[in-house]
Protein backbone atom coordinates (compact mmCIF):
# COMPACT_ATOMS: atom_id res chain seq x y z
CA UNK A 1 0.00 0.00 0.00
CA UNK A 2 1.50 3.30 -1.17
CA UNK A 3 0.45 6.45 0.69
CA UNK A 4 1.06 10.06 -0.36
CA UNK A 5 0.38 13.02 1.93
CA UNK A 6 -0.57 16.20 0.04
CA UNK A 7 -0.27 19.59 1.77
CA UNK A 8 -1.36 22.87 0.18
CA UNK A 9 0.27 26.02 1.55
CA UNK A 10 0.23 29.76 1.01
CA UNK A 11 2.18 32.26 3.15
CA UNK A 12 1.95 30.38 6.45
CA UNK A 13 5.57 29.41 6.87
CA UNK A 14 5.54 28.62 10.60
CA UNK A 15 2.32 26.63 10.42
CA UNK A 16 3.66 24.66 7.46
CA UNK A 17 6.83 23.76 9.38
CA UNK A 18 4.74 22.42 12.26
CA UNK A 19 2.48 20.53 9.85
CA UNK A 20 5.45 18.86 8.12
CA UNK A 21 7.01 17.96 11.46
CA UNK A 22 3.78 16.17 12.40
CA UNK A 23 3.60 14.35 9.08
CA UNK A 24 7.16 13.10 9.47
CA UNK A 25 6.06 11.34 12.67
CA UNK A 26 3.15 9.56 10.98
CA UNK A 27 3.48 6.08 9.53
CA UNK A 28 3.25 4.69 6.91
CA UNK A 29 3.75 7.65 4.53
CA UNK A 30 5.75 6.99 1.37
CA UNK A 31 5.85 10.56 0.06
CA UNK A 32 4.99 14.03 1.36
CA UNK A 33 3.95 16.34 -1.47
CA UNK A 34 3.79 20.07 -0.73
CA UNK A 35 2.02 22.31 -3.21
CA UNK A 36 3.22 25.88 -2.69
CA UNK A 37 0.71 28.36 -4.10
CA UNK A 38 3.18 31.17 -4.75
CA UNK A 39 4.17 31.95 -1.15
CA UNK A 40 6.30 35.05 -0.59
CA UNK A 41 7.14 34.64 3.11
CA UNK A 42 10.22 32.39 2.89
CA UNK A 43 8.23 29.21 2.36
CA UNK A 44 9.74 28.54 -1.08
CA UNK A 45 13.32 28.88 0.12
CA UNK A 46 12.73 26.57 3.08
CA UNK A 47 10.92 23.95 1.00
CA UNK A 48 13.74 23.84 -1.54
CA UNK A 49 16.10 22.72 1.24
CA UNK A 50 13.89 19.80 2.40
CA UNK A 51 15.28 16.71 0.71
CA UNK A 52 12.57 14.34 1.95
CA UNK A 53 9.71 16.37 0.44
CA UNK A 54 8.33 16.51 -3.08
CA UNK A 55 7.70 20.20 -3.72
CA UNK A 56 5.55 21.71 -6.45
CA UNK A 57 5.72 25.49 -6.83
CA UNK A 58 2.90 27.19 -8.72
CA UNK A 59 1.04 30.49 -8.80
CA UNK A 60 -1.72 31.11 -6.29
CA UNK A 61 -4.63 29.14 -7.72
CA UNK A 62 -6.38 28.77 -4.38
CA UNK A 63 -6.96 25.72 -2.24
CA UNK A 64 -8.94 23.95 -4.94
CA UNK A 65 -6.20 24.46 -7.51
CA UNK A 66 -3.60 23.31 -5.00
CA UNK A 67 -5.42 20.09 -4.22
CA UNK A 68 -6.08 19.52 -7.91
CA UNK A 69 -2.31 19.64 -8.53
CA UNK A 70 -1.35 17.57 -5.49
CA UNK A 71 -3.93 14.83 -5.95
CA UNK A 72 -3.15 14.60 -9.65
CA UNK A 73 0.56 14.18 -8.88
CA UNK A 74 -0.04 11.52 -6.21
CA UNK A 75 -2.47 9.58 -8.39
CA UNK A 76 -0.15 9.64 -11.41
CA UNK A 77 2.75 8.40 -9.27
CA UNK A 78 0.94 5.33 -7.99
CA UNK A 79 -0.63 6.35 -4.69
CA UNK A 80 -3.16 3.91 -3.22
CA UNK A 81 -4.28 6.49 -0.65
CA UNK A 82 -3.93 10.27 -0.85
CA UNK A 83 -3.98 12.09 2.51
CA UNK A 84 -4.91 15.74 1.93
CA UNK A 85 -4.68 18.71 4.23
CA UNK A 86 -4.14 22.44 4.55
CA UNK A 87 -1.08 23.79 6.34
CA UNK A 88 -3.03 24.75 9.48
CA UNK A 89 -3.81 21.24 10.74
CA UNK A 90 -1.43 19.04 12.69
CA UNK A 91 -2.00 15.27 12.64
CA UNK A 92 -1.01 13.46 15.80
CA UNK A 93 1.52 10.66 15.48
CA UNK A 94 -1.05 7.83 15.31
CA UNK A 95 -3.58 9.66 13.14
CA UNK A 96 -2.92 7.89 9.86
CA UNK A 97 -2.60 4.46 11.44
CA UNK A 98 -5.96 4.91 13.16
CA UNK A 99 -7.65 5.75 9.87
CA UNK A 100 -6.05 2.91 7.96
CA UNK A 101 -7.46 0.35 10.40
CA UNK A 102 -10.70 0.81 8.44
CA UNK A 103 -9.23 0.79 4.92
CA UNK A 104 -11.19 -2.37 4.06
CA UNK A 105 -14.58 -0.92 4.98
CA UNK A 106 -17.14 -1.83 2.25
CA UNK A 107 -17.48 0.69 -0.60
CA UNK A 108 -15.08 3.04 1.16
CA UNK A 109 -13.89 6.04 -0.82
CA UNK A 110 -12.74 8.54 1.82
CA UNK A 111 -11.52 8.38 5.42
CA UNK A 112 -11.83 11.43 7.69
CA UNK A 113 -10.12 12.17 11.02
CA UNK A 114 -11.43 14.02 14.06
CA UNK A 115 -10.18 17.60 14.27
CA UNK A 116 -9.62 19.34 17.59
CA UNK A 117 -9.26 23.05 18.30
CA UNK A 118 -7.79 23.88 21.70
CA UNK A 119 -8.66 20.35 22.78
CA UNK A 120 -12.33 20.59 21.80
CA UNK A 121 -13.97 18.84 18.86
CA UNK A 122 -13.98 21.07 15.80
CA UNK A 123 -15.88 19.83 12.81
CA UNK A 124 -18.01 20.89 9.90
CA UNK A 125 -18.54 17.24 8.98
CA UNK A 126 -22.13 16.22 8.47
CA UNK A 127 -24.26 13.10 8.00
CA UNK A 128 -26.59 14.05 5.13
CA UNK A 129 -27.15 16.42 2.21
CA UNK A 130 -30.33 18.40 1.74
CA UNK A 131 -30.93 18.94 -1.98
CA UNK A 132 -34.71 19.40 -1.83
CA UNK A 133 -35.67 21.86 0.95
CA UNK A 134 -34.66 25.49 0.27
CA UNK A 135 -35.26 26.88 3.75
CA UNK A 136 -32.84 24.42 5.40
CA UNK A 137 -29.10 24.18 5.02
CA UNK A 138 -27.53 21.82 2.51
CA UNK A 139 -25.50 20.41 5.41
CA UNK A 140 -27.65 18.29 7.68
CA UNK A 141 -26.89 16.63 11.05
CA UNK A 142 -23.48 18.16 11.71
CA UNK A 143 -21.25 15.96 13.82
CA UNK A 144 -20.62 18.75 16.31
CA UNK A 145 -24.17 18.10 17.53
CA UNK A 146 -23.89 14.32 17.49
CA UNK A 147 -22.52 11.90 20.08
CA UNK A 148 -20.01 9.98 17.97
CA UNK A 149 -17.69 7.51 19.68
CA UNK A 150 -16.94 5.03 16.89
CA UNK A 151 -16.43 4.96 13.12
CA UNK A 152 -19.40 6.74 11.52
CA UNK A 153 -20.55 7.06 7.93
CA UNK A 154 -20.80 10.73 6.95
CA UNK A 155 -21.54 12.62 3.74
CA UNK A 156 -19.16 15.55 3.95
CA UNK A 157 -15.83 16.57 5.42
CA UNK A 158 -13.14 19.18 4.74
CA UNK A 159 -9.79 19.13 2.96
CA UNK A 160 -8.28 19.04 6.45
CA UNK A 161 -7.13 15.46 6.72
CA UNK A 162 -9.41 13.50 4.45
CA UNK A 163 -7.75 10.43 2.94
CA UNK A 164 -8.92 9.41 -0.55
CA UNK A 165 -8.74 5.92 -2.03
CA UNK A 166 -7.18 5.65 -5.49
CA UNK A 167 -10.28 3.99 -6.93
CA UNK A 168 -12.41 6.96 -5.91
CA UNK A 169 -10.10 9.33 -7.78
CA UNK A 170 -10.30 7.04 -10.82
CA UNK A 171 -14.08 7.25 -10.81
CA UNK A 172 -14.91 10.82 -9.76
CA UNK A 173 -11.78 12.61 -10.93
CA UNK A 174 -9.95 15.53 -9.37
CA UNK A 175 -11.27 18.48 -7.32
CA UNK A 176 -12.91 21.30 -9.26
CA UNK A 177 -9.98 23.72 -9.45
CA UNK A 178 -12.23 26.51 -10.76
CA UNK A 179 -13.83 26.94 -7.32
CA UNK A 180 -10.58 28.58 -6.09
CA UNK A 181 -11.52 28.55 -2.39
CA UNK A 182 -14.60 27.42 -0.45
CA UNK A 183 -16.87 24.46 -1.12
CA UNK A 184 -14.31 22.49 -3.14
CA UNK A 185 -14.28 19.84 -0.41
CA UNK A 186 -18.09 19.77 -0.24
CA UNK A 187 -18.25 19.38 -4.00
CA UNK A 188 -15.72 16.54 -3.97
CA UNK A 189 -17.44 14.66 -1.15
CA UNK A 190 -20.83 15.07 -2.80
CA UNK A 191 -19.45 13.64 -6.03
CA UNK A 192 -18.06 10.69 -4.09
CA UNK A 193 -21.37 10.01 -2.34
CA UNK A 194 -23.34 10.31 -5.58
CA UNK A 195 -20.92 7.80 -7.14
CA UNK A 196 -21.77 5.30 -4.40
CA UNK A 197 -18.71 5.66 -2.16
CA UNK A 198 -18.77 5.76 1.63
CA UNK A 199 -17.03 8.44 3.69
CA UNK A 200 -16.00 7.13 7.11
CA UNK A 201 -15.27 9.43 10.06
CA UNK A 202 -12.76 7.97 12.54
CA UNK A 203 -12.95 9.69 15.96
CA UNK A 204 -9.76 8.00 17.22
CA UNK A 205 -7.73 9.53 14.37
CA UNK A 206 -6.85 12.92 15.83
CA UNK A 207 -5.43 16.11 14.38
CA UNK A 208 -5.25 19.58 15.88
CA UNK A 209 -6.38 22.72 14.06
CA UNK A 210 -4.99 26.22 14.42
CA UNK A 211 -7.34 28.85 15.80
CA UNK A 212 -7.39 32.18 13.99
CA UNK A 213 -8.76 35.64 14.85
CA UNK A 214 -8.57 34.89 18.58
CA UNK A 215 -8.64 38.47 19.83
CA UNK A 216 -10.32 40.21 16.89
CA UNK A 217 -13.54 42.16 17.18
CA UNK A 218 -16.46 41.33 14.87
CA UNK A 219 -15.47 44.23 12.61
CA UNK A 220 -11.79 43.25 12.47
CA UNK A 221 -12.63 39.61 11.77
CA UNK A 222 -14.97 40.53 8.94
CA UNK A 223 -12.42 42.90 7.42
CA UNK A 224 -9.86 40.11 7.28
CA UNK A 225 -12.29 37.56 5.85
CA UNK A 226 -14.14 39.94 3.55
CA UNK A 227 -12.22 39.13 0.37
CA UNK A 228 -13.32 35.51 0.74
CA UNK A 229 -17.04 36.34 0.87
CA UNK A 230 -17.31 36.55 -2.91
CA UNK A 231 -16.11 32.95 -3.27
CA UNK A 232 -18.22 31.76 -0.37
CA UNK A 233 -21.42 33.18 -1.90
CA UNK A 234 -20.56 32.26 -5.48
CA UNK A 235 -19.51 28.69 -4.74
CA UNK A 236 -22.39 27.87 -2.41
CA UNK A 237 -24.74 29.25 -5.07
CA UNK A 238 -23.00 27.04 -7.62
CA UNK A 239 -23.49 23.94 -5.44
CA UNK A 240 -27.17 24.67 -4.94
CA UNK A 241 -27.70 25.38 -8.62
CA UNK A 242 -25.66 22.44 -9.89
CA UNK A 243 -26.91 19.74 -7.50
CA UNK A 244 -30.30 21.03 -6.34
CA UNK A 245 -33.20 18.70 -7.10
CA UNK A 246 -35.79 21.43 -7.68
CA UNK A 247 -36.14 25.08 -8.69
CA UNK A 248 -36.40 26.39 -5.14
CA UNK A 249 -33.08 24.89 -4.05
CA UNK A 250 -31.33 25.87 -7.27
CA UNK A 251 -32.36 29.54 -7.02
CA UNK A 252 -34.14 30.45 -3.78
CA UNK A 253 -31.79 29.01 -1.14
CA UNK A 254 -28.80 31.01 -2.33
CA UNK A 255 -30.94 34.11 -2.90
CA UNK A 256 -31.93 34.05 0.77
CA UNK A 257 -28.27 33.69 1.72
CA UNK A 258 -26.98 36.56 -0.38
CA UNK A 259 -29.78 38.88 0.75
CA UNK A 260 -28.69 38.19 4.32
CA UNK A 261 -25.14 39.27 3.51
CA UNK A 262 -26.33 42.36 1.64
CA UNK A 263 -28.61 43.47 4.46
CA UNK A 264 -25.83 42.97 7.02
CA UNK A 265 -23.47 45.04 4.86
CA UNK A 266 -26.08 47.78 4.38
CA UNK A 267 -26.84 48.09 8.07
CA UNK A 268 -23.22 48.01 9.23
CA UNK A 269 -21.54 50.12 6.52
CA UNK A 270 -22.42 53.49 8.15
CA UNK A 271 -21.15 52.42 11.58
CA UNK A 272 -18.32 49.96 11.04
CA UNK A 273 -15.24 49.31 8.91
CA UNK A 274 -16.48 45.77 8.27
CA UNK A 275 -18.19 46.84 5.03
CA UNK A 276 -18.14 49.73 2.57
CA UNK A 277 -21.06 50.72 0.36
CA UNK A 278 -18.90 50.17 -2.72
CA UNK A 279 -18.39 46.51 -1.82
CA UNK A 280 -22.05 45.54 -1.75
CA UNK A 281 -22.57 45.09 -5.55
CA UNK A 282 -19.87 42.37 -5.55
CA UNK A 283 -22.06 40.26 -3.24
CA UNK A 284 -24.90 40.30 -5.77
CA UNK A 285 -22.44 39.60 -8.58
CA UNK A 286 -21.21 36.54 -6.68
CA UNK A 287 -24.77 35.20 -6.60
CA UNK A 288 -25.21 35.85 -10.32
CA UNK A 289 -21.92 34.13 -11.16
CA UNK A 290 -22.92 31.10 -9.10
CA UNK A 291 -26.23 30.78 -10.94
CA UNK A 292 -24.41 30.98 -14.26
CA UNK A 293 -21.81 28.52 -12.93
CA UNK A 294 -19.17 31.06 -13.86
CA UNK A 295 -16.21 29.99 -11.78
CA UNK A 296 -12.47 30.66 -11.65
CA UNK A 297 -10.26 33.12 -9.78
CA UNK A 298 -11.78 36.58 -9.49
Amino acid sequence: MKIFAVVVTYNRFQLLQRNIDCLRKNRPIDHIVVVNNGSTDGTKEWLDLQQDLTVIHQSNVGGSGGFYTGIEYAYQHGADWIWCMDDDVFPRAECLQEMLKYADYPQLGILAPRRLMEGKIFTNDFLAYNLTRPFSSMYQQKLIKQEVTGPTEICGTAFEGLCIRKEAVERIGLPNKELFIFCDDTDYCLRAVLAGYKILYIPTALMDKEKFFNNDSWSERNQKKKWKRFYQIRNSTYLNHHYGKNWSVRYLRSFIGVIGYILTACFTAPFSKAWKWSEIPALWQAYQDGLQEKLGKR
